[in-house]
């Protein structure tokens, strides 16, 4: 069998597995990316392993380990991320915009919606330009198709310290 054979048929194992679960991309790489890639020398062990066990019962844990991407997108340390949720056939990534004020103020985070992914096309403080790409259903049919479209995200710009206390999306072209 030929190596394109196998990637795609376990690119299509990988989809299959992963069709009903709300899990992560995985991102499979062809030969040529692979070849290109630099490879490190493995490491050898210099003593003794050290066993770990999972973290147990802590939800700001779990939450954190649903976030699958993550974006710096302003000078004013606004970031965006997403986080795997819902269902992956229909959307599935919760996309949001935080801005972090302070150690005892924490994270300012504001939900964006529900897509399948998100470009940022430019950002500076006080905007990031988005082109949102999400599914969408024919109600009549029950058919899922998928469409793009374009937001500016926009916030005042606080004092150092402070985050905003609401922001704007406005349609764009």
């Amino acid at each position: 069998m030929s190596r394109h054979l196998v990637l795609a048929a376990a690119l299509a194992s990988v989809m299959a597995a992963t069709a009903c679960n709300a899990q992560p991309e995985v991102r499979v790489t062809t030969t040529t990316e692979v070849a290109a890639a630099p490879q490190a020398t493995p490491l050898t062990a210099a003593g003794a392993p050290t066993t770990l066990s999972a973290e147990a019962g802590d939800e700001g844990l779990m939450s954190a380990a649903s976030v699958v991407r993550v974006d710096w997108v302003a000078e004013d340390g606004a970031k965006m991320f997403g986080t795997a949720g819902g269902d992956p056939a229909m959307n599935g990534l919760y996309s949001y915009i935080a801005f972090f004020g302070s150690p005892a103020d924490g994270w300012a985070v504001f939900k964006l919606g529900d897509f399948l992914d998100y470009t940022v096309l430019s950002s500076s403080a006080g905007r990031v330009d988005l082109d949102l790409h999400e599914s969408t259903l024919n109600e009549a049919t029950s058919e899922i198709g998928s469409r793009h479209r374009k937001v500016i995200v926009s916030w005042t710009v606080p004092a150092e310290g402070e985050t905003p206390t609401a922001i704007t999306v406005t349609p764009a072209s």
